[in-house]
């Protein structure tokens, strides 16, 4: 259906069903996320993928933009989904999409944490992107600091698309 965005637009009702979905899903992906592994296979490796073309993409631009280019994507992709859905005003397809990015940033964050031990195997040549954001910012001893920020806000995306859902929940 190509509905245009409009603030007298009906959101599609979500049924029980589809909040119980949502809540077992993103449970599943908490425990994931957070266990000795850390890897949510499908999206992990979407978000992979993204992370890695958006380094020569962005290259394309400038070389110092390259280090950039792998995070900008990993958010852009599931963000630019959500915000589909939104226009579409679909709830739980948007509410899906936030829990995508949202399990994104514990990733992000897990490399943003790393920038100075540089434990994490990397593809590629081997730089770390965000030691060397981080280098650039003057910020590197602050890594584990930001990256808790970074997983704070991926929890509270999570739990708020969860909370979301409930105002659409079909009555």
């Amino acid at each position: 259906m190509n509905r245009v965005f409009s603030s007298d637009d009906e959101w599609d009702a979500v049924t029980i069903w589809g909040i119980l979905g949502y809540t077992a899903a993103s449970l599943l992906i908490l425990w994931l996320a957070h266990t000795e592994g850390r890897w949510v296979f499908l999206l992990d490796s979407a978000n992979l993928a993204f992370h890695e073309a958006g380094h020569p993409f962005f290259s394309l631009f400038n070389e110092r933009l390259t280090v950039y280019g792998g995070t900008i994507f990993q958010i852009a992709f599931p963000l630019a989904a959500c915000i589909s859905f939104y226009r579409r005003r679909e709830a739980l397809s948007c509410a899906f999409t936030m829990l995508w990015l949202g399990e994104n940033l514990f990733n992000i964050a897990v490399y943003m944490a790393d920038a100075r031990t540089q434990i994490l195997p990397l593809v590629g040549n081997g730089e770390h992107d965000w030691a060397e954001i981080f280098s650039r910012w003057g910020v590197l001893d602050w890594d584990t600091g930001i990256a808790g920020v970074v997983r704070m806000a991926g929890w509270l995306l999570i739990v708020f698309a969860g909370l979301w859902l409930w105002r659409h929940k079909r009555e």
